[in-house]
């Protein structure tokens, strides 16, 4: 497929605003069937995005960061699941880019095509002729339901085929779904167990953790990209900030679109309005807001400089990227709690938006990459002058 003219951030946030309608009018349907209808799967595609995470040589945008946080934040205001969802697909999308031409060319065969995939190595692969066997179960798979490819990642059975994990990348059509996703957050996701079963995997299309974690990109035209040399965590984290920002921000205009009218019950103010402890908490809700996009915007913009100035990576850098997510998160949760607090009784019927979205942020905020309290420490204990107790960087 020839290069496509990418479109600008400003026209991708349009397309991304296109889905808000949509995807709030489905919302109550998405958690109750725990993925995403397939009205809303048309619409993703249609619009253009998932194109955002395609290799140009493929007809992808390769688009930025930032393009990627602005984008996931428009879609956030809409729904988390959804959002979450694609923020998978960009994120493991573009991860699939380190993979050998051979099985891009496969992959990318399809223009909406999606990704997902885990990176814990729960999984067995045993060495065959032309490639390897796989055996496993992978849990927490999120938008894996949409998926036509999936990375999976295993441990060698094999001693003599070494101890660094396998990143293959397998067909959803060959894996086995469990549907075990009965949460409380982020329902839509529909993050179910997949199992593989003696599954044939060709070489071409298996990388080890060594190439994955140090950007060793097998792709003979991405190689030379330095769009692909960031580490791979640093670009995830990044891109995955945007949905966060984005369901903080649609907790806080759908409260001040009920604010209007409403009385403080059992007080002498005839609207909440009108209240001085509304406004404290508004003022601060928006505050945090308004603190967690800028930081997510000078990540975003981080990375965009040392691209144009194809610096690489220190140890500290990493740490710092992981820390950023953390604390996003944490900001963004915090602003959500005050106003689903300042919400009044009415605010636990599942049509208002406020609890769903505390609830699909309390999930997302509990990923293991994304957790604050285990990214802030990591990050002290780098500025104490240790070294990372994680080799997730």
């Amino acid at each position: 497929m020839p290069p496509t003219t990418a479109p600008t951030r400003d026209e991708l946030v349009a397309a991304a605003a296109k889905l808000v309608p949509l995807l709030r009018a489905r919302s109550l349907w998405i958690d109750e069937h725990r993925r995403l209808p397939q009205d809303v799967v048309t619409a993703i595609e249609d619009s253009g995005l998932l194109r955002m995470q395609i290799p140009a040589q493929y007809g992808g945008y390769e688009s930025d960061a930032r393009a990627f946080v602005d984008v996931l934040a428009e879609v956030a205001k809409g729904n988390s699941s959804a959002a979450f969802c694609l923020s998978v697909y960009a994120t493991l999308g573009w991860m699939t880019a380190l993979w050998p031409d051979e099985a891009l060319d496969e992959v990318f065969a399809d223009p909406h095509v999606r990704v997902s995939g885990t990176t814990a190595a729960t999984g067995t692969a045993r060495r065959t002729a032309g490639g390897w066997i796989l055996n496993g179960s992978w849990r927490f798979n999120s938008g894996v339901l949409h998926s036509q490819w999936k990375i999976n990642v295993a441990l060698p059975e094999d001693p003599a085929d070494g101890t660094l994990p396998l990143f293959c990348l397998v067909p959803v059509a060959e894996l086995r779904i469990e549907d075990d996703w009965h949460t409380i957050g982020l329902q839509g996701s529909g993050s179910v167990t997949t199992v593989a079963e003696d599954v044939f995997v060709p070489a071409h299309r298996v990388i080890t953790g060594a190439d994955f974690y140090e950007n060793v990109s097998k792709s003979r035209v991405n190689s030379s990209k330095p769009h692909y040399r960031v580490p791979v965590l640093v670009t995830t984290n990044a891109i995955q900030s945007g949905q966060l920002v984005g369901a903080a921000r649609y907790a806080l205009s759908s409260f001040l679109e009920r604010l209007p009218g409403r009385p403080l019950t059992y007080t002498d103010y005839p609207s909440q309005r009108e209240a001085p402890l509304t406004h404290l908490q508004v003022g601060e809700a928006a505050l945090l807001v308004e603190d967690a996009e800028q930081r997510a915007h000078r990540f975003a913009g981080l990375i965009a400089e040392k691209i144009a100035r194809e610096e690489p990576w220190t140890t500290e850098e990493r740490v710092a990227a992981r820390v950023q997510i953390g604390w996003i998160a944490r900001q963004s949760k915090a602003a959500v709690d005050i106003l689903a607090a300042a919400s009044g009784g009415s605010s636990i019927h599942r049509d208002v938006p406020v609890t769903r979205i505390q609830r699909d942020l309390h999930a997302a905020s509990l990923h293991a990459m994304i957790t604050p309290g285990v990214n802030v420490e990591l990050y002290g204990r780098s500025l104490c002058g240790l070294e990372p107790n994680t080799a997730y960087l």
